[in-house]
């Protein structure tokens, strides 16, 4: 392959896994994805591709496509043991990040929901959103009608909204105030304080863990109590967690996928997260990962990451 067709693709690299990350949920799935695309890319005749973006998006759109429908992918997502990999802030996966839709279309939330959708709705719902592709390019993509792309993003956003805790401002968080707010939960989750945390809790707020990165299924709490109970639980210090952990963590607080998230560190080694979904100065959802395989590239951005003065020194 010639030196321009390499600089083409390089160029258009980052965008594509951009794309690929949101279809996936997986920094390294995407990785993947977007090797497979050069590979395509580097043996076709490319003399015959008229517009090398719209080839390339096509190519690595169906890539992704194809191992959401594959078996193993269908099994361990059915499973109920998936969660998506958390991306530190400045990661550029997680661009663009230019407007509201784009910004929630890589929250951990959002990715999480999308696994409801079907592939080719989830496809039609990151093209829109998140890369504002006209339907008539998306149909293109899909090698499906306008009407139909239509219709599966349609879909997609019932889907998404029916699912998603209400909002009373309809808007973003201000980051300022999210931040706040997860300081003052972190406060009662350490202190013991169940009523605080009920409180700043909202009526239909949600709760996903993995155990620790332990358990064979996600664990799932659905009311305010159990939430708030399950997070009190989570933060109680024993010897057992010591162990577990290999020292007591230090908790940051630092933006992961557009939201405020506490960053548990033990040797400048991140060993869990918790990200927070803030909304009308209440927490609306929380999605809690240790499973060392999800925290891979975090932890890389992490060793480059200056997080200032933590939340907690000592758990």
């Amino acid at each position: 392959m010639d030196s321009a067709a390499v600089a083409r693709f390089e160029a258009g690299r980052s965008r594509l896994a951009s794309l690929a990350y949101r279809l996936l949920g997986s920094a390294a799935d995407a990785e993947d994805a977007v090797q497979d695309t050069f590979l395509r890319w580097q043996a076709a005749d490319r003399a015959l591709i008229e517009v090398p973006q719209a080839w390339l998006t096509k190519v690595c759109t169906h890539i992704c496509l194809d191992r959401l429908r594959s078996a193993q992918a269908r099994h361990e997502r059915a499973a109920g043991a998936w969660l998506p990999e958390p991306l530190l802030e400045g990661d550029p996966l997680l661009d663009p990040a230019d407007t509201v839709a784009q910004r929630e279309s890589v929250s951990l939330a959002v990715l999480t929901l999308m696994e409801h959708l079907s592939p080719t709705e989830r496809a039609a719902y990151v093209l829109r959103e998140a890369f504002s592709y006209p339907h008539a390019e998306i149909a293109q993509i899909l090698d499906i009608t306008e009407s139909a792309s239509q219709q599966h993003l349609h879909r997609a956003r019932t889907r998404l909204a029916a699912s998603r805790p209400r909002r009373g401002g309809g808007g973003e968080a201000d980051p300022a105030v999210a931040r706040r707010v997860v300081r003052e939960f972190l406060a009662a989750a350490v202190s013991g304080r169940t009523e605080q945390l009920v409180a700043l809790l909202t009526e239909d707020a949600t709760a996903l863990s993995d155990g620790a990165g332990l358990a064979r299924r996600l664990l799932r709490h659905t009311t305010r109590e159990r939430i708030a109970s399950f997070v009190r639980a989570g933060f109680r210090p024993t010897p057992a967690k010591r162990r577990l952990a290999g020292g007591w963590p230090v908790l940051h607080l630092a933006p992961v996928n557009g939201c405020p998230a506490v960053v548990a560190v033990i040797d400048e080694h991140v060993v869990g997260t918790v990200v927070f979904e803030v909304a009308d100065g209440r927490v609306t959802s929380l999605h809690g990962i240790a499973a060392t395989d999800r925290l891979t590239r975090l932890n890389a951005a992490w060793q480059h990451h200056h997080p200032g003065t933590p939340a907690l020194h000592t758990w």
